[in-house]
């Protein structure tokens, strides 16, 4: 009878694992969601927009770095190998320019920013990505793809200046869902740009004055900053390749101009599926420099532990705008507790047993427990394979503490075994959320010490 109940147990184990859905994402390429297949089975191929790095990492860098770091974590969890390339853009007008007011050299500025914006998404917990190649690393490459883009009849020369001519490139504005007609209304050219209509764009740059340049077929100059992307995706991943990321800011007329390029110079496809991450609020109204709502990551972290402000953006689907607030972050914080409190009572349950589960040597309430905690497990993975919904995930835990929380009750004497197997499913899954990352209490933080951060928040 035993090994009955063991084969039919076993037997639904398998079919639970042969029945799970599948993992879908959100394309805006194709505008719905679409089942992940990879290119390469069991591998991911990942390009994010990185940084421009002259200030600061701020929390709307926060949000965009996060997400992608949750969508590799679960990537990993479902025994992907994942190659994460993040490019950083060290030469830029916006780099240039702020050098230039400190009398500095643009390189060396840069270089500095990077060390500090790298460092303080560490001090963040978000994960590293593989890779960080720099613009001013791979201009050899980009000259190759601007000489492939003119050569393929879709760039051409003028004074110095190179353009691509987007009316060339079929279904151009697919990405952001744009027809060309509709771009070219009311757009003129500049004073100073040398292109034959106003929608070309940039690939590369004439040299001015007080300006880093490197040496081209069409002079000295520098990229133009949407070449950077293409060619450094192109360099290191391959074309095609599975997932390419960033802000909903990005969609146009970065990312459009991105997929134009690089299908242009190779004539492959580029990136199979595009991911775009939802737009940070802070109390309710846009962020931005003229606001004075941006907040640098390091000036956050003087007020609030990183743990707190990773479970708040883990709160937000990637694809929403979440509202950066005190409020949200205090309900994290609680919600966090809530969390530890658990672990903390599994922790001194089961800290002095080795011994694995049975499921024979459970009663029925403990078996029903066990089924929960399976239960909580499929929930899980099944709220991330829709589109990494992390919100419904949250929910899951939260579902599973009271649960867990029942259970321990109504029984004086927990199974030390069975609190040892809910203990390491709710590190598994909670740590796809970046969870556990710091040796941390469900006490560590006293009323009064949220009060100390509620003033320094208001100080920001």
């Amino acid at each position: 009878m035993f090994f009955l109940e063991k084969y039919i147990f076993l037997s639904l184990f398998v079919i639970s694992e042969r029945t799970k859905m599948a993992l879908k994402i959100y394309n805006t390429l194709t505008k719905k969601k679409e089942e992940f297949i990879s290119i390469e089975k069991g591998k991911v191929r990942m390009y994010v927009c990185g940084m421009t790095v002259y200030s600061d990492a701020h929390i709307g860098h926060a949000r965009t770095y996060f997400a992608f770091d949750i969508i590799r974590r679960y990537f990993e969890y479902k025994g992907y190998e994942v190659d994460y390339v993040q490019n950083i853009t060290d030469v830029d007008d916006k780099i240039i320019n702020a050098a230039n007011k400190e009398g500095k050299n643009a390189l060396e500025y840069s270089k500095g920013f990077t060390d500090k914006c790298l460092g303080d998404l560490d001090k963040l917990g978000i994960g590293r990505a593989d890779l960080y190649p720099k613009a001013s690393e791979t201009i050899p490459d980009m000259i190759e793809m601007i000489n492939k883009i003119i050569d393929n009849g879709f760039g051409y020369e003028s004074e110095g200046d190179v353009y691509f001519s987007v009316e060339k490139f079929k279904n151009y504005g697919r990405l952001s869902g744009q027809k060309l007609e509709d771009l070219q209304t009311g757009i003129r050219i500049k004073p100073g740009e040398n292109k034959l209509r106003p929608l070309d764009f940039t690939l590369w740059k004439k040299a001015k004055p007080n300006e880093p340049y490197w040496d081209s077929p069409w002079g000295k100059g520098r990229p133009g900053w949407h070449i950077e992307c293409s060619t450094m995706s192109s360099k290191y991943l391959n074309l095609p390749f599975d997932i390419h990321g960033g802000g909903m800011d990005l969609i146009f007329p970065h990312h459009e101009n991105e997929i134009a390029q690089a299908e242009a110079a190779t004539g492959k496809k580029f990136a199979k599926y595009w991911m775009h991450i939802g737009l940070l609020t802070v109390n309710g109204e846009k962020m931005s420099k003229s606001l004075g709502n941006i907040t640098n990551i390091k000036d956050l972290l003087k007020s609030w532990d990183a743990e707190t402000i990773r479970f708040f953006f883990a709160q937000a689907h990637y694809r929403s705008p979440p509202d950066f607030s005190e409020k949200g972050l205090t309900n994290a914080k609680k919600g966090l507790k809530r969390i530890f409190r658990l672990k903390e009572k599994m922790y001194e349950i089961s800290k002095n047993t080795s011994k694995n589960i049975t499921k024979e040597s459970l009663n029925n309430e403990e078996k029903t427990y066990l089924t929960n905690i399976k239960r909580f497990k499929e929930q899980f993975e099944k709220a991330m394979d829709d589109d990494f919904n992390t919100p419904e995930a949250v929910g899951i835990i939260f579902n599973f503490i009271n649960q867990s929380n029942k259970y321990l009750k109504n029984n004086k004497n927990p199974s030390p075994e069975l609190c040892k197997y809910s203990l390491e499913k709710l590190v598994e899954l909670g740590k796809i959320l970046t969870l556990f990352q710091e040796k941390k209490s469900s006490e560590l933080i006293d009323d009064e010490e949220t009060l100390n951060e509620k003033e320094n928040f208001k100080k920001i």
